[in-house]
């Protein structure tokens, strides 16, 4: 009897001839997360990916949280792999359920088969009523519940039986890496890291950019970013974090242009320096934790000028949530405890006590004229700083 780990697909399992390159992805993606816990082989069989522990070290509880994290998984289960013969199936169910009931007071179940093995002598009512059968006469204390079990007894007959009793949810989406690289506009805050996992949960690869200024913002802002990405690569694997020095910017922003446009000004910089990182690093898009109509800054009217100073396509995945529903993807991908810390960035300084809501692209323009645009920012991507997560 071994225990190994199941994984099932989901949206990949639709991807006709194209099928056998998400598949090979998600084989690497899941390769990648559970590198650090010992040695472990993957393979693939009839749509579904199982973990194979190789040796005693693998930390097999580590590996399974992991795994639940890598998007194209559905939901992983922790299975006990046996031979496909029905007195072996029965032994290892009955001892997988005694020690399921040391933890849990559980009193009814059910068993569930799926009989994929043709050949099998049962066919998959006749072992789910006879291995319930067994489990009543050996296992003391537990009686059967079809409709609204305590538990379930799940048995695959394949060439091998596997043999389970949890499913545990996963994030489902697409590999990362299927759908080409963006750029994501990382702040300190609650929303950019949403955005950026939504996009990855899309199969995209990310990068990521943020804008310092200190000493305006200070050590602990950057340290904040910087732990935001690294919980993102639980999910997005390796992350490239360009962190770009904008206090200069800021303050020639600040003193030379009117201070109600200043924010828009400011945002269409970050737009600008974000996509010349991203033509030079391969990224074919942009993100931003943008919400229509959350600030000033986010009117119809300022991502329309926002937009134009960019020709990369911009990704704005929370556009049409509204707060609550970002905090609670936030907190459930662990990145809300985080953006909360009391930091500020960037946006936080030098703003305007009333900013326009309507810009007009014409004056913003006129007013972007009083700056030396192009030195400032090559100055500020000749100082970026990179940081491997």
């Amino acid at each position: 009897m071994e225990k190994i780990i199941l994984l099932r697909c989901g949206e990949i399992m639709l991807k006709g001839l194209n099928r056998p390159f998400f598949e090979n992805k998600l084989i690497d993606n899941i390769r990648k997360a559970i590198k650090d816990f010992g040695n472990a082989r993957i393979r693939k069989s009839q749509g579904r990916i199982y973990i194979e522990p190789l040796d005693s070290t693998f930390n097999f509880q580590k590996a399974l949280r992991a795994v639940t994290k890598v998007f194209g998984i559905v939901s992983v289960s922790p299975v006990w792999k046996v031979e496909s013969d029905f007195d072996v199936i029965k032994e290892s169910a009955e001892t997988m359920v005694k020690e399921l009931l040391k933890d849990k007071p559980c009193k009814t179940f059910k068993v569930e088969t799926k009989r994929g093995n043709k050949s099998f002598p049962l066919n998959s009512p006749e072992i789910s009523s006879n291995l319930g059968a067994h489990l009543l006469k050996t296992v003391p204390g537990i009686t059967v519940d079809v409709h609204n079990p305590d538990f379930t007894v799940f048995v695959e007959v394949r060439t091998h039986t596997y043999i389970y009793s949890e499913i545990i949810p996963a994030y489902g989406g697409l590999p990362v890496g299927t759908n080409g690289k963006a750029m994501l506009l990382i702040s300190g805050g609650i929303d950019s890291p949403v955005a950026g996992w939504m996009m990855a949960k899309r199969g995209v690869e990310l990068e990521a950019v943020h804008f310092h200024s200190y000493p305006y913002t200070s050590e602990r802002a950057k340290e904040k970013v910087i732990e935001l990405v690294r919980l993102l690569t639980a999910f997005a694997g390796n992350i490239k974090l360009h962190i770009v020095p904008f206090t200069d910017i800021q303050l020639e922003i600040n003193d030379k242009c009117p201070h109600d446009e200043g924010t828009i000004i400011m945002r269409r910089f970050m737009m600008k320096i974000a996509e010349k990182i991203a033509n030079n690093n391969g990224a074919l898009a942009l993100i931003t934790g943008e919400s229509m109509g959350q600030v000033a800054s986010q009117t119809i009217q300022s991502l329309a000028v926002t937009n134009e100073a960019v020709s990369l396509p911009v990704f704005r995945p929370l556009i049409g949530l509204d707060k609550n529903d970002v905090v609670k993807i936030a907190r459930d991908i662990d990145t809300y405890e985080t953006s909360i810390l009391p930091y500020e960035d960037c946006c936080t300084v030098f703003v305007a006590k009333h900013p326009k809501t309507r810009p007009v692209l014409s004056h913003i323009k006129q007013s972007e004229s009083r700056l030396e645009t192009e030195k400032l920012i090559e100055k500020a991507i000749e100082n970026t700083e990179v940081i491997e997560l």
